[in-house]
């Protein structure tokens, strides 16, 4: 399968029809049309169902969509990097994240290192754990900044000197805002709502010694900014960390450290064996040089 028929076949999936498609790659429509009708036979699949508007793709085709996007991501973040001069130190760091208060440390991380290489660029890419570690494993991002314990048999890591403390985000008028801490007796009557992975941490598991069948847990999230939105609308209470949601000034929300305090260290990861670009080399080198200093 050539790379040129891949962006063929994406052209199409965004315009939604073989004529748009093109008209925007200048193309005959014949020969788009013979082009995909080739791929489809090469794979033994059919792709898309060509309707009298538009196209739509099978299961298949939105299989391919999906691997086909991540390829030409790929195709063109190796060219950005084979075409940098050697003789400057210039390009992007692509770094995964949950929502984390740490981030400020790779943010003054990257700031020094741009005093020397301004041409650096840092891209934060959020997510939890789950999405971070896939996102590497696909070689889409150089680096995660990940909560927990780290699989070393497939990863190198660094400890980040920063930890967050798990606490309850909740409306200012519920029951328990009046207390300063909250212990797992104090929740266990509660409607919850729970990060998709909370308990893929031992420590948080740890902390319900009823587990987490007992629990009413009420809705998950991914991102905490819409975990506190069902906070603030009155669904429950949101099992976080600190510093994340502002529940300063007039907010109608507040949050509450578990008892006894409970915190979550972080580590940036690479893959094992992983060459790095000189931006990457440069970036590790800057962060162990920071906390040499620390």
């Amino acid at each position: 399968m050539e790379l040129r028929v891949l962006q063929y076949f994406l052209a199409v999936t965004r315009e939604q029809s073989i004529s748009g498609a093109a008209q925007t790659l200048h193309l005959s429509q014949p020969t788009l049309s013979r082009q995909l009708k080739e791929m489809e036979e090469e794979l033994g699949k059919k792709l898309m169902i060509r309707g009298n508007r538009r196209i739509t793709l099978t299961e298949e085709g939105m299989i391919l969509r999906k691997r086909a996007e991540e390829i030409m991501e790929l195709v063109k973040k190796a060219e950005d990097e084979i075409s940098l001069s050697d003789e400057i130190i210039a390009g992007d760091i692509s770094i995964g994240s949950g929502e984390t208060d740490g981030v400020r440390f790779l943010a003054r991380t990257v700031q020094e290192l741009q005093k020397n290489y301004p041409l650096i660029h840092l891209h934060i890419i959020s997510g939890d754990k789950v999405s971070v570690i896939e996102e590497l494993d696909r070689g889409l991002i150089d680096f995660g900044l990940i909560f927990g314990e780290v699989d070393t048999s497939k990863y190198e890591y660094i400890k980040i000197p920063y930890k967050d403390t798990w606490g309850v985000i909740m409306r200012r008028d519920s029951a328990l805002a009046q207390k300063e801490t909250i212990t797992a007796e104090d929740l266990m009557d509660k409607p919850l709502i729970l990060s998709r992975q909370s308990f893929q941490y031992t420590d948080f598991y740890n902390f319900f010694p009823c587990g987490q069948e007992k629990l009413n847990i009420v809705a998950t999230y991914n991102l905490l900014f819409n975990g506190s939105l069902m906070v603030d609308e009155g669904m429950g209470y949101a099992i976080s960390f600190d510093k994340l949601i502002n529940v300063s000034g007039n907010s109608n929300l507040c949050f509450r450290p578990l008892e006894p305090k409970l915190e979550a260290d972080m580590s940036i990861i690479w893959k094992k064996y992983q060459i790095f670009t000189k931006t990457s080399e440069k970036f590790l080198e800057k962060l162990q040089e920071i906390l040499h200093l620390q």
